[in-house]
């Protein structure tokens, strides 16, 4: 049973080695076309989130994050960053969770930033989410009452596989401001 579970372990570990390496791969111009259908499939699902993505100061948005567990599980993505409209940076995400869980899921997550505290805050690196953060499932009417927390508000919104889980984990993050061509 231990060389089992050792085996299984290492299985898992190394699966979450090499999402990075996956998601690393992506070319910034399929992110941010990714990024752009990811805004519009928020906006479809629940069309009061347009005023969030016009009135925000500024959003962050992972249109294709992978998460994948084992007991120990892991996310990543890549995303972009926009301030006031505009297109100023990439971002990346990565997770790490410890307790029951299995399976696999993609999902999109976007994270809005109520002013220029809370972006700067993200752009310097310093935005992690503890186990204790919670996210906003993107279903209609969701955006109808919802309220930032410490400057950010963040939505999930899966696109398929499925998950079974009772986990407690955190989210990093990293920004890159983009180099315009």
């Amino acid at each position: 049973m231990k060389k089992y579970l050792l085996n299984l372990f290492l299985a898992a570990a190394g699966g979450l080695l090499l999402l990075p390496a996956y998601v690393k791969g992506q070319h910034d111009d399929k992110i941010i076309q990714d990024s752009k259908n990811a805004r519009e499939e928020f906006i479809k699902t629940d069309r009061l989130m347009q005023s969030l993505f016009e009135n925000s100061y500024g959003y962050a948005i992972f249109p294709n994050v992978g998460k994948g567990a084992v007991g120990v599980g892991g996310a990543a993505g890549n995303g972009v960053v926009y301030e006031k409209g505009k297109l100023t940076g990439m971002a990346k995400m990565i997770q790490a969770t410890a307790g029951f869980q299995f399976g696999g899921q993609a999902y999109r997550e976007v994270i809005f930033f109520e002013n220029k505290a809370a972006l700067d805050h993200f752009k310097e690196n310093k935005l992690e989410f503890s186990g204790q953060a919670s996210a906003i499932a993107a279903k209609e009417g969701a955006a109808a009452n919802v309220k930032y927390r410490e400057g950010v508000l963040i939505f999930t919104q899966g696109k398929g596989g499925l998950m079974v889980e009772a986990a407690v984990g955190g989210q990093k993050f990293t920004y890159e401001p983009h180099n315009a061509k």
